[in-house]
C-alpha cells in the first residue's frame, strides 16, 4: 500500500509540473500542464505588459474600468481591486486585452480559441463532466471543488460582469475568456461552478472582466 501511495505521488507531481514557462516580462514562472495533444497554462495569467513591453494599464477603480469601457481599450484589475486577491488568482483582464495585437500571452503561447477549449473538453468526456476534471481540490466554496484530474487546477477567481456592474463571485465561479467574438460587441468564455461537474460556454460583454489562461503555440 505505501509503495502504491508513493507511485501516485510521483505521477500526480509529474501531471501538475510537468513544464516551467518563464515570463521574461514580469518575471512570473507558469506551471504548464499537458492535456491531450495540448499543453496549458496551471495557473491563471498574472502579466501587467504586453509581450512588446508596453504596459496594460491598470484599473484601481471603477472609474478606471468604465472609461476602459467607453474607450474599447485594454485594462486589467485584481478582483475587487484588492491586491491580495491577485496572489491566489492572478488577474482578470476585460477582452480588449486578450484581443490586443501587441499580444497577452506570453512568447511561444496564446490565448485559447473557442474551438481549443472545444478540444479539451471532448478529452475530459464533454461539456458535462470536464469541469470537475478541470477544477482545483481546493478553494471552492460549498463543497465545490473537483478531481483536478490532469493539473489543470482551476479556481474560483470571479469575475466583473459589465452588463451589471458587479463582481461575481469569488469562491464560487471560474470564468475565463476564449480569443473567439460572439456577436454585438461580445466575446465566448467557458467558465466552471461550485454547484456542478459542468464546462459551460457562453459570451459575454468584452468590457467584462475575466481569468485567462493561456495554451502552447503548435
Amino acid at each position: 500500500m505505501k509503495t502504491l501511495f508513493f507511485s501516485l505521488s510521483i505521477i500526480l507531481t509529474f501531471v501538475s509540473f510537468s513544464q516551467v514557462l518563464e515570463d521574461n516580462r514580469d518575471g512570473q514562472k507558469y506551471y504548464m500542464v499537458t492535456i491531450g495533444e495540448q499543453i496549458w497554462m496551471a495557473e491563471n495569467l498574472n502579466a501587467s505588459t504586453f509581450r512588446n513591453g508596453e504596459k496594460i494599464p491598470m484599473a484601481k477603480n471603477e472609474d478606471d474600468w468604465w472609461k476602459a469601457r467607453e474607450e474599447e481599450k485594454p485594462i486589467w484589475c485584481y478582483y475587487q481591486f484588492d491586491s491580495k486577491n491577485g496572489n491566489q488568482y492572478g488577474k482578470i483582464y476585460n477582452w480588449y486585452a486578450v484581443n490586443d495585437p501587441r499580444g497577452l500571452a506570453p512568447e511561444g503561447l496564446h490565448i485559447p480559441s473557442d474551438q481549443e477549449w472545444t478540444t479539451l473538453s471532448l478529452f475530459l468526456g464533454g461539456d458535462g463532466i470536464a469541469g470537475e476534471k478541470l477544477k482545483s481540490t481546493e478553494h471552492w466554496d460549498w463543497e465545490g471543488s473537483g478531481i483536478n484530474t490532469y493539473g489543470f487546477s482551476a479556481l474560483p477567481g470571479g469575475s466583473y460582469h459589465m452588463d451589471g456592474g458587479f463582481y461575481y463571485d469569488l469562491g464560487i465561479v471560474g470564468e475565463f475568456w476564449t480569443s473567439t467574438e460572439s456577436k454585438d460587441g461580445l466575446a465566448l468564455y467557458r467558465s466552471m461552478h461550485n454547484e456542478d461537474k459542468s464546462l459551460r460556454r457562453e459570451d459575454m460583454y468584452k468590457s467584462s472582466g475575466m481569468a485567462v489562461r493561456c495554451i502552447k503555440d503548435k
